[in-house]
């Protein structure tokens, strides 16, 4: 029973660190929060088909699900110059929105 607030304290920890704000202000599952999500069902799944331990199995798949997710969601950085969000493609062309949604290219 005291193993109870601490998961719950991890759960709370992880549903407000797991959310971003996208370039149009829409909130949404960042990809550590994505990763972890997918990876403790596939865990749970093959721990359930292994005939393994079920919780041991989606502590496992979160955590790989979480870094791999980390590390694929790092494609839109962004840096604040001026008042303007700057986000960068796969081959570091740098681009800001302007008028809502018109992408503008950044010659530098």
């Amino acid at each position: 029973m005291t193993r109870l607030p601490l998961i719950l304290a991890a759960a709370a920890a992880l549903g407000t660190s797991a959310c971003t704000t996208d370039q149009y202000g829409n909130q949404r599952l960042n990809g550590a929060g994505r990763g972890s999500l997918i990876g403790a069902a596939g865990g749970a799944g093959v721990a359930a088909l292994t005939g393994g331990n079920l919780a041991v199995g989606a502590a496992v798949g979160a955590a790989a699900g979480a870094v791999v997710g980390i590390v694929s969601d790092d494609r839109n950085r962004y840096e604040d110059r001026n008042g303007r969000r700057f986000y960068y493609e796969n081959d570091n062309r740098r681009y800001h929105y302007e008028n809502g949604r018109d992408r503008v290219y950044d010659p530098y």
